[in-house]
């Protein structure tokens, strides 16, 4: 079926008179015109539902979004070259922002064309940034291990005793736990009496 017949015809008139084959050029202008109608429709959504989602493949963004309006200018849907750039830059990701406000601050409009001129160079610039973040995360990562591995090992030394020391009377050669003045100092307080290991 042609299409596109509604659109590249004018619409027939029928009257009681018209012939079969006037009558038939009528449905086919008819069923072109709907079918032209419920693509638009489609094409509509596809376009406004677009996002780039990542920094990368702007390109390929920006020229199925030129491709669906110039379809859609075949349907008798036209935007203009200002309304496709405003939009575009509205379908691009926040790590965009920053170039959307040179765009807006800037005196001149720019064309599809140049829009994706300067798209990709943006592309390639967020892409070195990305890189290099991820490359000074890494190294950061890098050292931050170096650090850790020395820490919280006590260094091996050998012929080192334990000795024991009291943190009731600060003497060493016995624990508290054993020690009978503390005993008594609990029992004079009144708490309960711990089990005497070895009293001194």
């Amino acid at each position: 079926m042609d299409i596109d017949y509604a659109i590249r015809k004018e619409k027939p008139t029928i009257i009681d008179t018209s012939t079969t084959a006037e009558k038939a050029l009528y449905e086919q202008w008819e069923r072109s015109n709907r079918l032209n109608k419920a693509l638009a429709s489609t094409l509509i959504m596809k376009f406004s539902s677009l996002r780039l989602t990542n920094v990368s493949g702007v390109r390929e963004h920006i020229m199925q979004m030129r491709d669906i309006a110039a379809q859609l200018k075949i349907l008798e849907v036209e935007m203009s070259d200002s309304f496709l750039v405003h939009f575009i830059l509205n379908t691009l990701p926040q790590q965009y922002g920053p170039f959307k406000i040179s765009y807006n601050t800037h005196k001149d409009k720019w064309s599809i064309n140049e829009l994706l001129t300067m798209c990709v160079q943006e592309e390639g610039r967020l892409k070195m940034e990305l890189g290099e973040n991820a490359l000074m995360t890494m190294k950061g990562k890098d050292q931050n291990k170096a650090k850790k591995k020395g820490k919280g090992k006590i260094p091996p030394q050998g012929g080192i005793k334990k000795v024991n020391k009291c943190f009731f009377c600060k003497k060493k050669g016995h624990m508290k736990k054993g020690y009978t003045k503390f005993h008594k100092w609990l029992e004079k307080k009144g708490y309960a009496k711990p089990k005497v290991a070895n009293a001194k």
